[in-house]
């Protein structure tokens, strides 16, 4: 597998083998359940389709229970694909867990930050405030000019300006892994990733 659906559970640090203290998150990679196997002549490109946790058979429609039905499976929480290695004989109901990685590897993970709501152009974009003296009246915290005079008439699109803060995926690339535990699909990643405790993580290798 190119990848695994996990859990972000928190932050920790550990000590390598020099003594000094690395940052980690533990992540639950796994285990992930092959629900789909997409291949060139049915679907037109190749994946598999991995299912990852649990939820309440009330929530989970028919359609999606029919389609997991294939698989064994009673109801997941997550549903997503990755890149199917070329020659692997894959099987509906076939596990995948933290083994499918090694420490030392590099991987990317991605993973929806934390939402923080509205936010202004100096937290949302790191500008500075404008002089609190000699003539701004309280305007500290505003943008300043947003575009032209009377051409192009518009604000350009993309302009940096308040809005919503976080809330959208976001990948941390190239983090090392640096500890595994096998027994309980635990990966210890070096450094930080977004996301609150407990949100769903992919995990991509290189």
């Amino acid at each position: 597998m190119y990848g695994l659906i996990g859990k972000k559970l928190k932050m920790s640090q550990m000590f390598n083998e020099n003594g000094h203290v690395v940052p980690v998150t533990l992540i639950q990679a796994g285990p992930c359940t092959v629900s789909q196997v997409k291949t060139i002549d049915s679907d037109g490109y190749s994946s598999v389709q991995l299912a990852f946790g649990e939820k309440s058979k009330r929530n989970t429609n028919k359609p999606l229970k029919g389609h997991l039905k294939k698989a064994k499976i009673d109801s997941a929480k997550v549903l997503a694909e990755f890149q199917s290695v070329d020659g692997f004989d894959y099987k509906l109901g076939q596990k995948f867990d933290s083994s499918i990685f090694n420490i030392g590897e590099i991987v990317n993970v991605r993973s929806k930050s934390k939402g923080k709501g509205f936010a202004g152009v100096i937290k949302r974009h790191g500008f500075s405030t404008q002089p609190a003296t000699h003539g701004t009246k309280h305007t500290e915290r505003a943008g300043g000019s947003i575009g032209q005079a009377s051409w192009p008439s518009r604000v350009f699109k993309g302009l940096k300006m308040p809005g919503r803060l976080g809330n959208a995926y976001t990948t941390a690339e190239n983090l090392e892994i640096v500890n595994i535990d096998k027994e309980r699909n635990l990966l210890y990643v070096k450094g930080s990733i977004a996301g609150a405790n407990n949100a769903i993580v992919f995990i991509l290798k290189k």
